[in-house]
């Protein structure tokens, strides 16, 4: 399995792996043609330097896994920089098998290379198993989130 920034030719299968699980069916448009809304989203995060969009690529070339890596540096913390993982999402088919964890360690890594002080993410609470599974990874309940919808 390979990791590596995903480029516009990966976003159909980006926004398939968004769309396929019961929170994302409701909030993802997936169909072909991809609305164009998909398009310009990635030339801004392509853009920005603090994005990583990231995807998994299995060993005979297929997307099997993505996220985004976002690195935001503020004043706190000294000056420090805070990385955020939003949308991470396995494929159906290769659930279990392993590229969860894999994509995670590169993640982690990436963010340590980068001068990050901690790694952070939120996770729906409709989502118990992946809450389980970032706690076996290190990650720890600290924080109550929230979020306000517009």
């Amino acid at each position: 399995m390979k990791i590596r920034r995903a480029t516009k030719d990966d976003i159909i299968h980006i926004v398939e792996m968004l769309a396929d699980d019961e929170l994302g069916s409701k909030r993802e448009d997936y169909r072909e043609p991809l609305p164009e809304k998909y398009f310009a989203a990635f030339s801004k995060i392509e853009k920005d330097l603090n994005q990583n969009l990231l995807v998994a690529i299995s060993d005979n070339g297929e997307v099997v896994g993505t996220a985004q890596l976002t690195f935001i540096p503020y004043l706190t913390y000294q000056g420090g920089i805070r990385a955020q993982i939003e949308a991470v999402r396995i494929k159906s088919t290769h659930r279990s098998t392993g590229i969860g964890k894999k994509l995670f360690q590169w993640m982690i890594t990436s963010a340590k290379e980068q001068g990050a002080h901690l790694i952070q993410l939120t996770t729906d609470k409709a989502r118990p198993d992946a809450l389980r599974f970032y706690e076996k990874l290190g990650f720890k309940a600290s924080h109550e989130g929230m979020k306000m919808h517009f």
